[in-house]
This record gives structure tokens, C-alpha cells and sequence, in this order.
């Protein structure tokens, strides 16, 4: 069987400049890097008549190692919407060399639903990932010098919070020293990865460049002696930083194997961070297209969760409808099955497994909104299996579409298409989970009890106090991005299925005050991943022709 790369390499692309002329994109904002890919220029008012396009979010059930195919069902559907003749833009994040070394790989999509070039998106692509490290390490190099160079503003140096990053996984360097050797003032630091920090998150909720530099300038990177917040504009680092993402800024294009238009920009986790793309992109999307395609991280207690109650009230977004993806495989690991044992039909562990994917459903319809799910069809599927599903969605009232877009692209979508189609005809009313007027911890017991179902929340000592402080500095009106395991409900990775009534711990809060979110951290969820017994990294290389292969 060929592999992803192989598929995608033997596509044949068109050139960028016609995916521009498609998507209505005046020729004059578009910014070539290459043949296959570009920047967009921000597009004048009167540049392209608006559309107003319908707003699609694409979630999943709690991952498993059997994969479920969010990425690769977002390009189908949008590719599928295409080809019925809805004019459609696929909105996707920017991938993150941490999973594609580590151990994800790639995450272009997979099959006939991916989008080109693939080893370009998933290693450098246009730069976006490295510009967002040079800002967030520049302003980390801004306060060592300035506590080297006498320290006028008072930081006090064991109160600094801002912290290096890197975008690949490196446990080693989760905790650190600096300033070792007479070469400033010692004190811990540490990293992040690049999509956990801040100014990955500033990048994908600015609504410009000035946004990008007001919100930059607002992050609070120390304390003071006085108690008082220093932030980068204290440091006379925002003008800079905001010069290093000016490029980043803007939405990268590329395209679909099909030949669909897909903007991909931004990267920020979902387990970690806000888990979706730039609201430049998104909004960019939904001025030239009819529908907008988009995905949020990880499951949809994480990545759609966030992007209900950090993106669209930011942005000012109201979704239309959602699709859940699931597939038979994953399910059956939830109801305790392992990895190897999923060749075989086996409706005990699909029922035991089937409460992560209505619990997700359910969640789903907390926001006002119209729900489907995705089935991806693989070949050891059998009709039982795959009728089990759809019998347990036709009780919820749920559509459910079987689909087959990793091997048949497009076509393989359509049904998922037409179901989307009637959930736009459907009244949909978005609503968040919780009001700006809510308390932060008690924004936290809501996301907790509402979506996750936990029976508790501890607090570590100081946590409590600390989320007080900042609601009365004026802080108390941000949503809270909610960090934990991507692979449960709880904040236990083991804890398969739909797991209630636990605790769930919050060992720690940060105030991303440039981003405009307060980050709860719970259990034992690292903010820069370690790499895996078996990376990635080592299937990754060169062949004789110097094509780059290991990339699925």
C-alpha cells in the first residue's frame, strides 16, 4: 500500500496562482513562496465581494492509537462540498515538528484527503513556526539583559514567568538555569513547545498586525518588587516582536489533492493551548467562501471546547454546525480493546466503547448547535459494527455518515456532505458555555462538571488565591483554556471510555493576558512533550533521489 507522501506525490498540483483565482483572491495580495504555496496579503475592504460563509467546526471522539482522521475528514468534506458546488474553504492549523519527530508524524491529512505539499507544510512550510520561537526567545533574551543591565523597572528575578520555547519535544530542557558562568543572573527558566506559548496563541486570536502588537505588548512576562505586573511593552519589546511576525501574520494557501482551496495558519495544541487556527484565517475563509471548514485539536472536551469559548467569542464567530469523528476502531479501544486485537468484529467492546462518542454529542449540543457524526469507514469494519453506530446516533436523532475520503477523496465524503448541508438548513443557536461574567474558578467547575463530568475539582495550594488576585486586577472576565490529557475525560490518560464523577486536579494556573485566556493545568499534562521510546525522527530521511521520506 502506498504511503501518504507517495499519494501526495503522485498528484498532480496546480499551480498556487490558479487556487488563488479560484478562491477569489486578487492576484495583487498573493505572496508566492514557491510554486505550490503563498502568503495572502492582507485583502482591502473593497477588495472581494464578503459571502458571509456558513462556519463548520470539525471535532473527534477522545483519541486512541487507532486513529479517528479529523484532518483527513475536514479536507474530505470540504473537498466534497466542492465537488457538489458549494463554494468551500478548508480552515487547518499549521503542524508543529513536535508530533511530526515525535510521535504523530505528519498531519496533512492522509490518502486522497490531504493537502500539498505535504513534506513542506509538516517541516518548515513558510517560516510561521520559526518567526513565532525568534519573538517568544527574543523577548526571553530582553529580560535577562535587563536584569544584567541594572534592572531599572525592579523585576524581581525569581518572579519571572515568561519562559523560552522550542518546536520540538525536549524534556530535558522542561526546566532549566540560566545565566551560569558570569553570563547574568542565574535564576530557573525553562521551555515550552512553540504551539504551547503565548505568543503562538497572541498570533492566532490577533485580528491584525496593530492587534497583534497591542495584545504582544500586554503579556506579563514578571512581578515586580512592588507586586506589580511587567509586561513586554514594560521591556520595549512589542515594537520588535511585532516586526518578526509581520509575515507570520498573514494565512498561508495551499490546496487540496482535489484541487480544493485550504488555508493553513497557525499551530497552537489543543491540549495545551486553544487548538485552532488563526482568526485571520477563519475570517479570511469566510469572506470568500460560501462554507468554511474548520478543526479543532485533539477531542471535542478539548479543541472544541476552546474554540467555542475562546475563539468565537473573541472573534466574534458564530458556527453553524459541528461533525464528531469517530471511527469503529477507536471506539472498540475505549470499550478496552487492544490495539491488536481490533482486526476482529466485536459489538461488546464497540458498546462499552460507544459512551465516548455520545457523551461528545451530547457536549456538542450544550452550544446551541446542530450535530453529525463522521464514521471513517476502515477495511476490517464489518455491516454489524458499522450498524451498531448508527442505530446508537438514530436514538440521540443524530445524522451519522459512513465515509470513505481517505480512499475515494471527494467522493468518498458526499454523503457527509449532503448531511452538512441540511444541518445549514437547520436553525442553529451558538451559545457559549459560560459568560465573561462568571468567575474564573467557577469557569473552571463549569467546564469540569458540563464536559468532562468530574465530580471534583481540587485546587493546589496558591491556586485559588492566585485566580482571586487576578480577578481583581481586572482579569476576571477571560475564559479559561483548560490544559489536561488529550486521551480522557479526566486528567487520567488511562482512564478510557466516559469516565464521571472523578477529580480532576489543577496543579497549576498561568494569566496569558496578551492572548486574553487564564491556562489551568491539570494533573500531570507537561507544557513541552518528551519524545517517545521510538520517535518518529528515526524513519525520517532522505532517499537516493533526495526526495523526504518517513513523513505519514
Amino acid at each position: 500500500m502506498s504511503t501518504d507522501l507517495e499519494i501526495a506525490r503522485a498528484a498532480t498540483l496546480l499551480p498556487i496562482t490558479e487556487i488563488a483565482r479560484r478562491a477569489g483572491i486578487p492576484e495583487a495580495q498573493l505572496e508566492p513562496y514557491g510554486r505550490n504555496r503563498a502568503k495572502i496579503a492582507p485583502i482591502p475592504a473593497d477588495g472581494v465581494p464578503p459571502r458571509e460563509g456558513a462556519l463548520v467546526l470539525v471535532t473527534g471522539i477522545s483519541p486512541t492509537p487507532a486513529g479517528e482522521g479529523k484532518t483527513t475528514t475536514t479536507i474530505g468534506l470540504g473537498d466534497a462540498l466542492n465537488l457538489l458546488g458549494t463554494r468551500t474553504m478548508i480552515c487547518l492549523r499549521e503542524p508543529s515538528l513536535g508530533p511530526v519527530f515525535g510521535m504523530k508524524g505528519g498531519a496533512t491529512g492522509g490518502g486522497r484527503a490531504q493537502v500539498a505539499p505535504v513534506a513542506e507544510i509538516n517541516l518548515h512550510f513558510t517560516g510561521d513556526f520559526h518567526a513565532v520561537t525568534a519573538a517568544n526567545n527574543l523577548l526571553a533574551a530582553m529580560i535577562d539583559n535587563h536584569l544584567s543591565w541594572g534592572n531599572t523597572l525592579g523585576l524581581d528575578p525569581r518572579r519571572v514567568s515568561w519562559r523560552r520555547c522550542l518546536d520540538v519535544n525536549d524534556r530535558a530542557l522542561r526546566e532549566i538555569i540560566v545565566g551560569l558562568g558570569g553570563n547574568g543572573l542565574p535564576r530557573e527558566d525553562g521551555f515550552d513547545i512553540t504551539a504551547a506559548s503565548e505568543v503562538m496563541a497572541v498570533l492566532c486570536l490577533a485580528a491584525g498586525v496593530e492587534d497583534l502588537r497591542q495584545r504582544l505588548g500586554r503579556m506579563i512576562v514578571a512581578t515586580g518588587r512592588d507586586g506589580a505586573a511587567v509586561t513586554a511593552a514594560h521591556l520595549r519589546a512589542d515594537g520588535a516582536m511585532t516586526a518578526l511576525l509581520a509575515e507570520a501574520i498573514r494565512p498561508n494557501l495551499v490546496q487540496t489533492l482535489e484541487g480544493s482551496p485550504a488555508l493553513v495558519h497557525g499551530g497552537p495544541f489543543a491540549n495545551i493551548a486553544h487548538g485552532c487556527n488563526s482568526v485571520v484565517a477563519t475570517g479570511l475563509g469566510l469572506r470568500l467562501a460560501d462554507v468554511v471548514v474548520t478543526e479543532a485539536g485533539f477531542g471535542a472536551d478539548l479543541g472544541a471546547e476552546k474554540f467555542f469559548d475562546i475563539k468565537c467569542p473573541a472573534a466574534g464567530l458564530a458556527p453553524r454546525a459541528v461533525v464528531v469523528v469517530a471511527t469503529v476502531r477507536a471506539l472498540k479501544m475505549h470499550g478496552g480493546l487492544a490495539k491488536s486485537a481490533l482486526r476482529g468484529e466485536d459489538l461488546a467492546a464497540l458498546e462499552r466503547g460507544l459512551p465516548n462518542l455520545v457523551r461528545h454529542v451530547e457536549n456538542m449540543r450544550k452550544f446551541g448547535l446542530p450535530v453529525a457524526v463522521a464514521l471513517n469507514h476502515f477495511a476490517g469494519d464489518t455491516e454489524a459494527e458499522i450498524g451498531h453506530v448508527r442505530a446508537a446516533m438514530g436514538a440521540l436523532d443524530v445524522k451519522l455518515a459512513l465515509c470513505r475520503h481517505w480512499e475515494r477523496g471527494a467522493e468518498g465524503a458526499t454523503d457527509l456532505a449532503h448531511v452538512v448541508l441540511d444541518l445549514l438548513r437547520t436553525p442553529a443557536a451558538f451559545r457559549p458555555l459560560y459568560g465573561a461574567d462568571l468567575a474564573l474558578a467557577a469557569k473552571i467547575h463549569r467546564v469540569a462538571g458540563e464536559i468532562y463530568r468530574a465530580g471534583e475539582v481540587t485546587f493546589a495550594p496558591g491556586v485559588a488565591s492566585r485566580l482571586r488576585r487576578w480577578e481583581e486586577q481586572g482579569f476576571g472576565h477571560l475564559p479559561v483554556c483548560m490544559a489536561k490529557t488529550q486521551y480522557s475525560f479526566s486528567a487520567d490518560p488511562h482512564r478510557l471510555g466516559a469516565p464521571d464523577g472523578f477529580t480532576l486536579p489543577v496543579r497549576e494556573v498561568r494569566l496569558s493576558a496578551g492572548a486574553g485566556f487564564v491556562v489551568a493545568l491539570c494533573g500531570d499534562i507537561r507544557t513541552m512533550p518528551g519524545l517517545p521510546r521510538r520517535p518518529a525522527a528515526e524513519h525520517i530521511g532522505l532517499d537516493g533521489a533526495g526526495e523526504i521520506v518517513g513523513l505519514s
